[in-house]
């Protein structure tokens, strides 16, 4: 089945020249604004399709997001280091959260990566939920761009469970 589309995804559709489009507001929004984006686009598309085909339209979103990323921040990276530095930089400048690698086995091709301060949920009620399921798509994105390999990538431990963080456990498959 063929379905129409009104929008693939370019960095053009997001807007180039937001200096001009927002003179007095500039380019930054409040975190309530994206989540409550996030999160009533989150309730329709439960109400739609269930939780579980919503998890998947998120980790898939978020995959696009990853890889647009990577081509437009991280294509210089010469190797894994300089990779890791581009990310804590951006994630940073662009208020994602703070990026930082708890392991990284090369040889294996397994990461443990933590977000700090996540845009998604930190200050979100415990509701012993792992939520980042975009997050999980995003870095599966960076990471299948940078090494070429398909990942799996899941939340292990998550600010709305208790831990104050957000800890992917990231592992090339097949």
């Amino acid at each position: 089945m063929t379905t129409e589309r009104k929008y693939t995804f370019s960095w053009s559709t997001i807007g180039e020249k937001l200096a001009i489009a927002r003179p007095s507001l500039g380019p930054t929004t409040r975190i309530e604004v994206y989540r409550l984006l996030q999160y009533t686009l989150r309730d329709v598309l439960e109400e739609e399709f269930g939780h579980q085909r919503t998890d998947e339209m998120f980790r898939k979103a978020g995959a696009i997001a990853g890889r647009e990323f990577f081509n437009k921040f991280c294509l210089e990276a010469e190797d894994i280091s300089c990779l890791v530095k581009t990310i804590e930089e951006k994630f940073k400048e662009l208020g994602i959260g703070i990026f930082r690698v708890e392991s990284i086995n090369l040889e294996d091709m397994t990461f443990t990566l933590n977000v700090e301060e996540d845009l998604d949920c930190s200050g979100l009620p415990d509701t012993s939920e792992q939520i980042c399921v975009y997050d999980e798509g995003f870095i599966q994105g960076i990471l299948e761009s940078y090494t070429g390999k398909k990942f799996k990538v899941r939340e292990v431990d998550c600010w709305c469970t208790g831990a104050r963080t957000c800890r992917f456990s990231a592992n090339a498959v097949g």
